[in-house]
């Protein structure tokens, strides 16, 4: 019998944290132009750096891309856990699904100090931002029950306490609900409890050990492997030289070298000066860096065959078009899954 292969979902990452709202608009619809099909968008509060320099409510963008747009979309990722309520995501993200029926899916995560520390909480140990993000989890998951069975339902948890309510505007069918983590405890916990896991491109022996913690998790709670997706997002830099793919990523995207956790920082200005310390040998087996596409070919068909099921890319220059119509033609028409 001759194996199937089937074109992969490759969508586009739009950093609202780079690039203004109306850029990120014509750049979305730029990538769908070119074969991109559906878009995850960064729910920041501050740009990482100074130099990226914009920060644009996720919630306002994803309905503009909603009417300008046709494909899938999502939060990559939004915390309902310091400066959400929980239930507040839950609307947004069911008045979405509702504007955009069978398009719209929730990524959620624990939260990052950069973003999560401006409403003046204590900012607790990674554990406990865990702990919360699956008690969010709960809330959303019978808010969005709530909606579809028309009752009403309270919650009283160790975090979050919510009064007897439900949500009136809602989909026919609820949002997909994605976690996003880059450790073994969280995602198998993800798969006990959700629809689909997202993480960042890691070495492949660590996603492998996710995505099988993943699975361990669904197993255990019954959930078939098609009823699970498998998300990633993908940073890389591409330019026309490789010495200017480098200067972007060094300019535009030097988090990406840093190989520390970024969760405890609060200030882009303070991160901007750990930065400085980045060299271009520190994005060596954690970002292509490169002007040949077959090279990003190459590495996105490796996350495609290690299990992925949608891969959202991020370019961290601002040449966004040239990126977007360069591998729309040479890259995307490649990949199989």
């Amino acid at each position: 019998m001759p194996v199937t292969v089937s074109a992969p979902h490759i969508g586009y990452a739009a950093m609202l944290e780079r690039f203004h709202p109306r850029e990120v608009m014509g750049f979305a619809q730029h990538a769908e132009s070119r074969g991109f099909r559906g878009v995850m968008a960064a729910d920041h509060y501050q740009p990482w750096v100074p130099q990226q320099g914009q920060a644009s409510f996720v919630w306002n963008v994803l309905s503009g891309l909603g009417e300008t747009t046709t494909g899938d979309l999502g939060t990559g990722v939004t915390a309902p856990t310091f400066r959400w309520h929980p239930a507040m995501v839950a609307q947004a993200s069911a008045t979405l699904a509702a504007m955009n029926p069978g398009r719209h899916w929730l990524g959620l995560g624990s939260g990052e100090a950069i973003n999560e520390h401006i409403i003046g909480q204590y900012w607790p140990e990674a554990h406990e931002r865990i702990n919360r993000m699956f008690e969010a989890v709960e809330i959303i998951k019978k808010l969005f029950a709530s909606g579809l069975a028309n009752k009403d339902v309270r919650h009283e948890g160790q975090f979050y306490r919510l009064e007897s309510t439900r949500l009136w505007t809602m989909p026919d069918v609820a949002p997909e609900i994605l976690v996003a983590t880059a450790g073994p405890v969280a995602a198998k916990r993800a798969g006990k409890t959700v629809d689909g896991l997202i993480t960042e491109a890691a070495p492949l022996e660590k996603i492998d050990m996710l995505l099988k913690r993943f699975a361990e998790g669904a197993r255990e709670a019954g959930r078939s492997r098609e009823s699970q997706s498998r998300v990633l997002r993908l940073h890389l830099s591409w330019a026309e030289t490789d010495e200017q793919a480098m200067r972007n990523a060094l300019t535009e995207w030097p988090n990406g070298g840093l190989r520390f956790a970024k969760n405890d920082i609060r200030s882009p200005f303070e991160l901007e000066q750990l930065a400085r310390m980045v060299r271009p040998e520190d994005f060596e087996g954690r970002m292509p860096v490169s002007a040949d596409p077959d090279v990003h070919r190459a590495y996105i068909q490796s996350y495609l065959d290690a299990g992925f099921d949608r891969i959202y890319l991020h370019n961290v220059g601002r040449n966004q078009r040239e990126f977007l119509d360069v591998f729309g033609r040479d890259v995307l028409p490649a990949l199989r899954k």
